[in-house]
C-alpha cells in the first residue's frame, strides 16, 4: 500500500520531463500507478468481502501513539477502486482533451497524479493524524488544479475560495481529531471503531469539529459555495475531483466514523438536516443555470447532500445504501463531466442556450450521456435505480427523523430528474428557432473513458447483487436489523417504487415547465453564496486594515506596550486562577555574595539606561547587562552558557554600533507626563509578573533533575561535555530547526537592506538609490577610490565610487581606502595580527566541544567577531580581503552539511542517529570522530555566514549608501 502511494508521488515528480518529451502521450505513462492500484485492489476483494483487512504500519511518533498506519477494508477498497479507477480513465481522457501546446501541461499532469496519490492515502489511512495529512494534501493539490490557468482571475479566485473554505474546515477537524484521540487514548481508526470512547461533552464537541471538516470538504450547505466556482478548472479536474475524489472525502469520513459516533449527539440531527437542505438547494439552483458544467456542479452538491443523509443516518441499511450510491454517483457523474468536455471541445461552448442539434452530429456521445443521465435520474435497469431504491427503503424503515429525510430525498430526486432532463435537452436536442451548432468530429479514443463508465452503470444495474458481499461487509459494522436489506435490481412493487415514480413524474413536470420554473427561481433567489462569501471576505479585509492601522503605528514603544499588555493579561489570568505559588518553595535572593554583587551591578546598569539621552551610551549600558548575565552564568558554574552569552552580547553590541551610524546621536522622542505615567507602571508590573512566573516555573519541579542521567548518557558516548552533547545529539532536531530559522531570518533581514540582487563577493557595480534619486549602477573605480569613511572634509571631491572588492594586495587595505582622520593604525595592525589567531581559536572551540566548553554556535560567533574586527579596522575593502566569498555560500553549505548528517542517520533507522569512530594515528595518538562533529561544523559555517551577511548588509552596504550620497554631492559642487 505504501509503495503504491509513493509511486504516485514519485511519478508525479517526473511528470514535467515526461510531458516535455512525450507530449500528451505522457498521460499514458502517468496512468500506470492508478491502473496497478486497481489491479492490486481487485486481488484483495475476497479478503475485504469476508470482513477481513490488509494492514501496514510504521512508527512515526510512537511516544504519542502516532503511526503511519494504512488499512484496506471493505469501505477503503470501494474508495480505492473509485479513486484509482476513475483517476486512470481521466488521465487517459487527458491524452485527447489537451494538446502538446497546452501551457504548463507538465505541472498540471503532476498535480493531477499527486492528487490521486493523496486521495489514495486518505482512504487507506488508519490513523487520524495520517488521515489529516493526506486530507490537507488533497486540499493543496486541488487548489493547484483549480488554479491551473492562473492568468485568468476567475481561476485564481476560485482556487483561493476552495482553499480557504476547506482549510478552515480541515483545521477544525484537526482539533476534533486531537480531542477524540485524547478521549479514546488512541489515534488508530480501527481501534476507535472497535472500542469507541464513552459519550461526553468533550466528545460531542470533537464530533462537531470533525463534521465541520467533512461538510466543508463535501460542499454541504453552508459550505457549498466553493464547489460550483471550482468549475473554472479544466474538465478532467471537474470529472475527477468533483465526482470520484475530493468531494467524496467528506462523505467517506462520515461513513468511516459513523459506526463509532452515530449515536453521539448531535451527529444525526446535524447531518440529516444539513444534508437534506443541501440536496434541495443544490437541485433547485441547477434548474435555472445555462452552463452545462454548472448544472452538473449544483447537481453534485445535491447528490452530496443525499449521500451525507445516508452515511450519517447510522443504521445498517442506510450505510449499505450510502455505499452503493457512492459507487453509482461516481459512475454516472464522471462520464457526464467528461461528455461535457467533449461537447465543449467539439462545439466551442458549454452554454445550453447556444447548443442545438449536437445529438444528431455526435450520436455516440449523446448515447453515452443518455445512459449516464438515466442512471443519475434513477431509471431502471441502471445502477442509479438500484441505489435509489436501497436509499428509499432504508429511510422508509427508520425513525421519525429518517421519514422527514425521506420526504426531502423524494423531492430532491424529482429535482434530480428535472435537471438531468435539462442537461440532456440542453446539450444534445435540436431547439426550435436555433440553427444546428457546427461540430468537429470526435475520435473513439476521446469517447472511450466516459463510454466505459456509462457501460458500467448499465452492467452493474442488473449485477448490483455482486456488490452485496463487499458493501455488506462495511454495513455489518452497524447493528443488523431483523430483516437486513440486500442489494437487487428488482424488489417488486412497494412504497419505494411508488416514491421513485413520484420523483420521475415530478421531475418531468418541472422540466416541461422549465420556463416558468426558471423565472420563479430567479425571482425568489436569495443572494448567491458566492456574493455573501465575497462580501464577507471584503469585510474581513477592511477589519484587518483597521486593526492593523490601530496597532501598527510605526512606534516601537506602542508595539512593546501591546506585546506586554497581552503577556500580562495571559500570565495574570493564569496566576490568579491557578494560584501556582501555593506550596512553592520561597525564592532565594542569591547563592553567594559574589552572585548578589554581580546581580546588583547588572540591575544598576539597566537602571542607568533610563535617563541617558545618547543612543550609544544606552547601547553600551545594555551591553553591560548582557555581560553581567554572562558573569552570573560563570558564578553559577555554567561556562558553556557564559561563553555563548558573552559572544552573543559582543556581536549584538557591534551590530548596534553599525546601525547607529545612520541614526541621530540623541533620542528625539519627547515623552509627555501622561505617557510616562502609563509606561512606568506597565513596565514595573510586567517585570514583576515575569519574575513571578520564572519563580513559579522553577519551583514547580516535581521530578528529579535530569543532570545525572545526562552525564551518564554523555559518558556512554565517550565524551564529557553534557551541554554540547545535548545540542548536537539528544536535541539535534531542535538545533537543526533553530539553525534553519536563523538562516531564514538572516536572509530576510539582509534582503530588506539589499534592495538589488546580491551578486558575487560584494556589490561591485550596484549601488543603492539615494533618497530622492533613481538607482543607477556605479561606474567601476580604481581600487584606491573613496569609501564611506574617506569622505572627510578634504576628500569630498574625490573621484568615482570604489568597487566593493579589495584593492590591490597590501598588508593593510585601509591604507589606501580610509581618510587619515578616520584611521587608527594601531587598531588596524592589532586587528590584522589577531585575526588568524582568533580564527584558530574558533576552530579549537569547534573541535573541543565534546569535552570542553565550546561548540559550533560559539565558534561561529568567534569567527564572525574576527571578521567584524577586520571591517571596523579597515572598512569594507578590508572585509572583502578577509572574506572574499559570498556569505550566502557559507550559510547554505552549513545548512546542507547539518541536514546531510541528519539524513545519514537514516541508514541506522533514525534521523540524526549519531555514528562514531575511534582510531589511532602515529603522531596524534588516539582520536575520536563522530557525526556530531560534522553536524556542529555545519552550525559553525551557518553562523559565520549569517554574521558575515549582517556585516555586509549593515556595514559595507551602508558604506555604499554614504559613498553614493557624497559622490552626488561632489558632482553637484563641481562647476
Amino acid at each position: 500500500m505504501a509503495a503504491l502511494i509513493l509511486a504516485h508521488f514519485l511519478l508525479a515528480a517526473c511528470a514535467g520531463p515526461l510531458v516535455g518529451r512525450l507530449g500528451t502521450r505522457a498521460f499514458l505513462v502517468l496512468a500506470v500507478p492508478p491502473v496497478v492500484t486497481v489491479v492490486w485492489a481487485a486481488t484483495q476483494w475476497g479478503t475485504a468481502a469476508r470482513g477481513g483487512a490488509v494492514s501496514w504500519s510504521l512508527a512515526w511518533l510512537p511516544a504519542y501513539d502516532v503511526w503511519i498506519a494504512l488499512r484496506l477494508d471493505a469501505l477503503a477498497l470501494l474508495m480505492v477502486l473509485l479513486a484509482a479507477g476513475v483517476g486512470a480513465l481521466v488521465l487517459l481522457y487527458c491524452v485527447r482533451y489537451f494538446d502538446d501546446r497546452t501551457p504548463l501541461l507538465g505541472r498540471f499532469a503532476g498535480n493531477l497524479l499527486a492528487f490521486a496519490g493523496a486521495m489514495l492515502g486518505l482512504v487507506l489511512a488508519d490513523d487520524l493524524v495520517v488521515l489529516y495529512v493526506f486530507w490537507e494534501l488533497t486540499t493543496v493539490f486541488s487548489y493547484l488544479l483549480i488554479g491551473h490557468g492562473s492568468e485568468r482571475k476567475q481561476n485564481r479566485r476560485s482556487a483561493l475560495q476552495a482553499l480557504t473554505v476547506t482549510t478552515l474546515g480541515g483545521l477544525a477537524m484537526l482539533v476534533g481529531f486531537l480531542m477524540i484521540g485524547q478521549e479514546a487514548g488512541t489515534y488508530r481508526i480501527s481501534e476507535l471503531l472497535a472500542d469507541p470512547p464513552a459519550a461526553s461533552t468533550t466528545l460531542s464537541v470533537a464530533v462537531v469539529l470533525v463534521l465541520l471538516g467533512a461538510l466543508s470538504k463535501s460542499a454541504i450547505w453552508p459550505f457549498s459555495v466553493w464547489l460550483p466556482n471550482a468549475m473554472a478548472a479544466p474538465t478532467p479536474v471537474s470529472a475527477y475531483l468533483h465526482a470520484a475524489a475530493m468531494v467524496k472525502a467528506g462523505v467517506y469520513l462520515v461513513a468511516r466514523l459513523a459506526p463509532a459516533f452515530a449515536d453521539t449527539p448531535p451527529w444525526r440531527p446535524m447531518l440529516l438536516v444539513l444534508g437534506s437542505v443541501t440536496m434541495l438547494l443544490g437541485g433547485w439552483r441547477a434548474l435555472r443555470l445555462g452552463d452545462l458544467k454548472l448544472v452538473l456542479a449544483y447537481g453534485t452538491v445535491s447528490q452530496l447532500g443525499f449521500l451525507t443523509v445516508l452515511a450519517g443516518a447510522g443504521n445498517r441499511d442506510a450505510a449499505l445504501a450510502a455505499a452503493v450510491l457512492v459507487l453509482a454517483h461516481a459512475l454516472f457523474k464522471a462520464p457526464l463531466f467528461l461528455v461535457t468536455g467533449i461537447v465543449d471541445r467539439a462545439t466551442g461552448t458549454r452554454d445550453l442556450r447556444l447548443l442545438s442539434g449536437v445529438g444528431r452530429a455526435l450520436p455516440w456521445v449523446a448515447g453515452t450521456a443518455v445512459v449516464a443521465g438515466a442512471s443519475m435520474a434513477a431509471l431502471p435497469p441502471l445502477l442509479g435505480f438500484a441505489a435509489k431504491e436501497a436509499a428509499f427503503e432504508a429511510l422508509l424503515h427508520g425513525g421519525p427523523a429518517d421519514r422527514w429525510a425521506l420526504a426531502a430525498a423524494t423531492a430532491g430526486s424529482a429535482l434530480t430528474c428535472a435537471y438531468t432532463l435539462r442537461f440532456l435537452w440542453g446539450a444534445f436536442a435540436r431547439k426550435p428557432g436555433l440553427a444546428d451548432t457546427p461540430v468537429r468530429p470526435v475520435g473513439a479514443a476521446f469517447l472511450a473513458p466516459p463510454a466505459l463508465l456509462a457501460l458500467l452503470c448499465l452492467l452493474f444495474g442488473p449485477g448490483v447483487s455482486w456488490w452485496n458481499g463487499l458493501l455488506g461487509a462495511y454495513a455489518s459494522a452497524f447493528p443488523a436489523p431483523a430483516h437486513p436489506y440486500l442489494l437487487a435490481l428488482w424488489h417488486g412493487p412497494g412504497t419505494a417504487l411508488v416514491l421513485s415514480a413520484v420523483a420521475w413524474v415530478g421531475g418531468l413536470v418541472l422540466f416541461l415547465l422549465r420556463e416558468p420554473v426558471t423565472r420563479l427561481s430567479r425571482r425568489i433567489a436569495w443572494p448567491t453564496a458566492d456574493r455573501v462569501f465575497g462580501l464577507g471576505l471584503l469585510g474581513l479585509e477592511r477589519l484587518a486594515l483597521q486593526v492593523t492601522g490601530f496597532f501598527q503605528r510605526g512606534s516601537v514603544s506602542v508595539y512593546l506596550a501591546t506585546v506586554l499588555s497581552v503577556l500580562l493579561g495571559g500570565q495574570l489570568a493564569v496566576l490568579v486562577v491557578d494560584e501556582p505559588w501555593v506550596g512553592a518553595s520561597p525564592p532565594r535572593l542569591w547563592d553567594s555574595g559574589v552572585q548578589g554583587a554581580i546581580a546588583l551591578l547588572t540591575c544598576a546598569a539597566a537602571l542607568l539606561c533610563l535617563p541617558v539621552q545618547r543612543r550609544m551610551k544606552v547601547v553600551v549600558l545594555a551591553g553591560l547587562t548582557g555581560y553581567g548575565t554572562a558573569l552570573l552564568f560563570v558564578v553559577h558554574g555554567a561556562p558553556d552558557l557564559a561563553l555563548t552569552q558573552l559572544c552573543v552580547e559582543t556581536v549584538s553590541l557591534l551590530v548596534f554600533v553599525l546601525v547607529l551610524r545612520r541614526m541621530p546621536i540623541y533620542f528625539q522622542e519627547t515623552i509627555s507626563r501622561r505617557r510616562l505615567l502609563m509606561r512606568v507602571p506597565l513596565a514595573l508590573v510586567a517585570a514583576a509578573v515575569v519574575a513571578t512566573a520564572l519563580w513559579v516555573v522553577a519551583a514547580a519541579r516535581i521530578a528529579p533533575p535530569a543532570g545525572a542521567a545526562l552525564v551518564t548518557a554523555t559518558a556512554g558516548h565517550g565524551v564529557k561535555d553534557v551541554v554540547a552533547t545535548v545540542l548536537v545529539e539528544f536535541r539535534a532536531w531542535d538545533t537543526l530547526g533553530e539553525s534553519a530559522v536563523l538562516a531564514v531570518a538572516a536572509v530576510g533581514v539582509t534582503s530588506l537592506i539589499y534592495l538589488h540582487r546580491r551578486a558575487g563577493t560584494a556589490e561591485a557595480t550596484e549601488a543603492l538609490a539615494v533618497p530622492g534619486t533613481a538607482p543607477e549602477p556605479l561606474a567601476p573605480a580604481s581600487p584606491a577610490g573613496p569609501t564611506a569613511w574617506s569622505y572627510g572634509s578634504h576628500f569630498v571631491t574625490r573621484g568615482p565610487v570604489a568597487e566593493d572588492t579589495a584593492p590591490e594586495r597590501t598588508w593593510l587595505a585601509a591604507g589606501r581606502t580610509l581618510a587619515p582622520e578616520y584611521r587608527s593604525v594601531v587598531f588596524e595592525v592589532v586587528a590584522r595580527l589577531v585575526f588568524h589567531p582568533i580564527l584558530v581559536l574558533s576552530v579549537y572551540l569547534l573541535l573541543c566541544a565534546e569535552n570542553l566548553p565550546g561548540g559550533g554556535f560559539v565558534a561561529g560567533l568567534v569567527a564572525g567577531l574576527a571578521m567584524m574586527a577586520r571591517y571596523l579596522a579597515g572598512g569594507r575593502h578590508e572585509l572583502a580581503d578577509a572574506a572574499p566569498g559570498h556569505p550566502g555560500l557559507l550559510t547554505g553549505l552549513g545548512l546542507l552539511l547539518s541536514t546531510s548528517v541528519a539524513v545519514i542517520g537514516l541508514f541506522d533507522g533514525a534521523v540524526l542517529h549519531p555514528f562514531s569512530y575511534d582510531g589511532h594515528l602515529p603522531v596524534l595518538g588516539h582520536f575520536h570522530l563522530g557525526t556530531p562533529v560534522f553536524f556542529d561544523t555545519g552550525v559553525y559555517l551557518l553562523v559565520l555566514g549569517v554574521v558575515l551577511d549582517i556585516v555586509r548588509a549593515l556595514g559595507a552596504r551602508v558604506d555604499q549608501q554614504v559613498e553614493r550620497a557624497a559622490h552626488e554631492v561632489a558632482k553637484g559642487a563641481r562647476p
